[in-house]
């Protein structure tokens, strides 16, 4: 292939590009994980990553995707034949159902549709009925990545009080952790299931679950056969800086350095930023007069925009003509929205000239592919990126 200028826009919802100060931090050798360095990494990641998730509580780290995570997060805290209750947000809403369903779990799957984010109102009414509390865990995405809907778990969380239930709260904040404001402890959270590629900056390869003290306990009892993903196996070796089995130390390195950034910049910045961004883009995909998949103000995505094209217009073959021309990548529709929506990314390591660069080549890519819109989006995103920041801290509120 010939040599393209310039560097490729990986404006996907993740992975995100990885800062050159984290491809630095993981471009060392590997050292012995059994040793009083790696001790003293594995010590600074394990309670470092704790204020990212907003937990004082455990946070166990494996070497995998976030599907990992899932997994883990069913098994260390529920038995065959169990019930749960989750709701159909979107693509990976539904995955998630489905992985529980082959543990052999029953699920009780709220439909949706793909616009809108977990409705409390329906988690309250289901916890009423189950009076026998049969119902072990209400399982919620909480930025849901095939969408650009955010459901609003502390609403979740008030709703499973109000009904008095004992049910676990089990939460994926695989594209939100990082992006979005979240509070593990502050929204009384079980399990938050997370992955590195995303809001944390890394590259794909690790994931994390924090965990409740109710969470360990139902860890302690559950009848789910389990190996690699036993957080009582993780917890004995984690208290002393190691890991049970071979880590993967080099991530853990650029982990340290993820988490140093964000602690420099501030959490709240940090949310605030891609609260901007995000509001900019909005700003963008109206100007153009297109719509936004996420139908409810209140629950849009700071980390992601799903853009709806017109009826009779390929999603896909836009998405084809802005990587073939202007080398940027954008998010697929999955599944039911496949060739329906585009999905552009602005979070993890991002800034307003990023954020100018990516509008500019989907505006360019919808004259291109012949989608009907209105010019004017970039300007309009600039109008707001030239303010401080006000009007999106507003938006927000």
């Amino acid at each position: 292939m010939a040599h393209r200028g310039g560097r490729h826009f990986l404006q996907i919802p993740g992975p995100t590009n990885v800062p050159d100060r984290i491809l630095r931090a993981m471009d060392r050798p590997t050292i012995d994980h059994r040793g009083p360095e790696f001790q003293k990494l594995g010590r600074e990641v394990l309670d470092g990553i704790k204020p990212v998730f907003g937990t004082t509580q455990p946070v166990v780290i494996y070497p995998a995707s976030g599907t990992g995570a899932w997994e883990a997060a069913i098994v260390n805290t529920l038995s065959p034949g169990d019930k749960v209750l989750m709701f159909e947000t979107g693509h990976f809403a539904t995955l998630w159902r489905g992985l529980a369903q082959r543990f052999g779990i029953e699920t009780e799957f709220v439909p949706g549709d793909w616009r809108h984010g977990v409705d409390a109102g329906v988690v309250e009414a289901k916890l009423r009925e189950d009076t026998g509390h049969a119902i072990k865990a209400v399982m919620v995405v909480h930025n849901e990545t095939s969408t650009g809907v955010t459901t609003r778990v502390p609403l979740v969380r008030q709703a499973i009080d109000r009904a008095g239930h004992p049910a676990l709260l089990l939460v994926d904040t695989i594209s939100s952790l990082g992006s979005i404001d979240y509070r593990h402890d502050e929204w009384g959270v079980d399990v938050t299931v997370a992955g590195s590629q995303k809001g944390l900056m890394l590259p794909p390869g690790l994931s994390f679950n924090a965990v409740s003290e109710k969470a360990m306990a139902a860890s302690r009892n559950n009848r789910m056969p389990r190996s690699y993903w036993d957080w009582q196996d993780m917890a004995k070796p984690n208290q002393n800086g190691f890991f049970p089995y071979t880590p993967a130390t080099n991530l853990l390195y650029g982990l340290r350095e993820a988490v140093a950034m964000l602690m420099e910049e501030g959490m709240a910045n940090v949310f605030a930023r891609h609260d901007r961004h995000a509001e900019a883009t909005r700003r963008a995909v109206r100007a153009w007069g297109l719509e936004i998949l996420c139908a409810e103000p209140a629950e849009y995505s700071s980390a992601l925009t799903a853009v709806m094209v017109p009826d009779g217009h390929d999603a896909d073959e836009l998405r084809r003509v802005i990587l073939d021309r202007f080398d940027m990548s954008l998010g697929a529709g999955l599944a039911k929205l496949a060739g329906k929506v585009f999905r552009i990314g602005h979070l993890g390591d991002f800034n307003d000239l990023s954020l100018a660069g990516t509008l500019a080549g989907v505006e360019m890519g919808l004259s291109v592919a012949g989608i009907p819109h209105r010019s004017g989006g970039l300007d309009a995103a600039m109008r707001f990126l030239e303010g401080n920041g006000g009007e999106a801290k507003k938006a927000a509120e």
